[in-house]
């Protein structure tokens, strides 16, 4: 198979009006645990004046670091960055950045906070039991490699949204960047190299994943020329473009006859505003991701029933054998409302508000218990019968000197996606169908189970982890946090914002610091990572306990800034290559 030329004719764009973009005044949405955020405006906001000593940002890479320079160099506020470091990514961090998955953005600027859902779609041809056979049993990998895998993309459209409604620079001014980085090359580093041999083996001889990647190789100058020409597209047609015009029939064409993603699934995608979940904590606001994402309502009651607990706490060694018991026992009772009540807001009601309320996590926190034997009483969900994602995600953290701030997580789902390449476009494409649940009761690629809710269904939005975070204090930016890592990922921000304010730890040690993950099943399993494994004398005394160690390939990749007042302070994951940047 060779890589197409570029010499065939340019179908016309389809001409969009700024006025689709608007929607009608926020209202409650019938389906919704929270309610739909008001539509962009397009004008731009008014400088402010600056109030940080420096802008900052925490990325996953030097390329993305150089970008956000740049931007903020040429007058630009978080947003723009924000979009500049996420259209690099998806040309320098291909195996996670992307233009063909989806994501979150939480936005607060000019003092005010905001949300962004700009997660995949499964396609209107989509069904409930697509992935069975017809027996009734999963087909192996059909929900992870290949056209079916793939979801309506989100990232472009969420991107021209956050743009229009709150950037200062041009469109084609932060797309230049990642134009450059597709066209000119970049520098590829041996980590790189190693996602993408392990990631290839599951793609050989599935999908055409290796004509265009096979040369992603340490210390090669890695060009994309086709990518490079999608993303002028994309830069001088506008953000629809790649929903309406040459780009979607590239990807209408890669999909005919393999995959469902039509036409009509990308001129009907839109990403969504909408109200981020909030609460009080310790003296701070905590704002985050609404449903569908599980991650913001997970980091809030694990954050909240730790604080009720804080007598059974007190005087417990941070990692100690009785302090992983408790927590464990806090993330049984977070999945088990997980897997019971959250999925997409527009097709289920999430009950976010009871979720969070303070009065049921109080009552769920007694239920925790420093001499309970692991295991041995079922956790259920708290509400009564009231009613996934895996690991190669990439989030990063932008702080601006007007003290606005963008925290982004965003995904192909697993390494490099479904594997499928847009011919003649140069982008992956997400595997995010496994994020639904492809049969009730069966554990997903990171293990999680789920139930109706998050069924298949066309239009639907699958169900997250992610949980771009922003922690206020007086109404101003204290920390900007997220991370990937699949359903590890709320449980991992937790531990380093806990390292941070209960222990009182510098940014760099609290990213440090050892990270360990329970969850509802498989029962009474601690999870440890590489980076720093449980061994020794802990090991032998958590098993002691009644709990099973399981290794795993950790993939938490926090990057987070802490404002200490007038100074931002940026600080990247020791289990990555992300950097830390200030800009004065």
């Amino acid at each position: 198979m060779s890589v197409p030329t570029h010499d065939a004719p340019r179908a016309p764009f389809a001409s969009f009006s700024f006025a689709r973009m608007l929607t009608a005044a926020a209202v409650f949405a019938a389906l919704s645990g929270s309610f739909v955020a008001p539509a962009p405006a397009l004008a731009k906001t008014a400088t402010p004046k600056a109030v940080l000593d420096a802008s900052a940002v925490a990325v996953p890479d030097r390329y993305s670091a150089d970008t956000a320079q740049q931007i903020f160099a040429a007058g630009g506020n978080a947003v723009d960055a924000a979009v500049a470091i996420a259209f690099t990514l998806a040309v320098t961090y291909p195996d996670a950045g992307n233009i063909g998955g989806g994501g979150f953005m939480t936005v607060f600027m000019d003092g005010k906070p905001y949300f962004l859902d700009y997660r995949e779609r499964a396609p209107q041809q989509a069904t409930r039991d697509m992935y069975l056979d017809d027996k009734g049993s999963l087909v192996p990998g059909m929900s992870l490699v290949g056209h079916r895998a793939v979801g309506v993309p989100g990232t472009v459209d969420g991107m021209w949204q956050a743009q229009q409604r709150f950037g200062k620079l041009k469109w084609k001014q932060v797309l230049a960047p990642a134009i450059r980085y597709a066209t000119e090359g970049f520098q590829v580093e041996p980590w790189l190299q190693k996602r993408h041999d392990d990631a290839a083996k599951s793609f050989a001889g599935k999908t055409n994943f290796d004509v265009y990647f096979s040369n992603l190789k340490a210390g090669v100058t890695f060009r994309q020329p086709e990518l490079a020409q999608t993303l002028t597209r994309i830069a001088s047609d506008g953000g629809r473009e790649f929903y309406e015009g040459r780009t979607a029939d590239l990807i209408v064409r890669q999909m005919y006859g393999h995959g469902l993603v039509t036409r009509q699934d990308l001129i009907q995608y839109k990403a969504v505003w909408r109200q981020p979940v909030t609460a009080e904590w310790n003296g701070y606001r905590i704002v985050s991701a609404p449903p569908p994402s599980s991650g913001g309502i997970g980091l809030i009651q694990m954050l909240k029933m730790k604080a009720d607990l804080k007598p059974a706490f007190d005087g417990l060694e941070l990692n100690s054998v009785p302090y992983i018991h408790l927590i464990a026992q806090i993330e049984d009772r977070v999945f088990a409302d997980r897997q019971q009540y959250m999925g997409d807001p527009d097709s289920y009601k999430v009950p976010v508000g009871k979720l969070i309320d303070d009065a049921y996590l109080a009552q769920r926190a007694d239920e925790v218990k420093p001499d309970a034997v692991p295991g041995a009483t079922p956790v259920n969900p708290g509400l009564g019968d009231a009613m996934p994602e895996k690991a190669q995600t990439t989030h990063f953290s932008v702080v601006d000197k007007w003290g606005n701030a963008v925290s982004n997580t965003y995904t192909l789902n697993g390494p490099f996606g479904a594997g499928v390449v847009v011919d003649g476009g140069g982008f992956v494409l997400n595997d995010e169908m496994d994020d639904f649940v492809t049969k009730p009761g069966e554990p997903n690629q990171s293990g999680v189970t789920g139930n109706e809710v998050n069924t298949v269904a066309p239009g639907r939005r699958p169900l997250s982890s992610m949980a771009p975070t922003i922690l206020l204090k007086d109404d101003k930016v204290s920390l900007v946090i997220g991370t990937p890592g699949s359903s590890r990922i709320f449980t991992s921000i937790f531990q380093v914002i806990t390292n941070l304010y209960d222990f009182n730890m510098a940014p760099a040690d609290a990213l440090a610091a050892m990270r360990f993950h329970h969850q509802l099943l498989p029962q009474k399993t601690i999870y440890w990572e590489p980076y720093q494994p449980i061994t020794g004398e802990l090991a032998e005394q958590l098993q002691a306990s009644g709990y099973t160690l399981a290794g795993q390939q950790f993939n938490g990749d926090v990057q987070l800034i802490r404002v200490d007042g007038a100074n931002p302070e940026p600080a990247a994951d020791p289990r990555g290559v992300g950097v830390g940047r200030v800009f004065h």
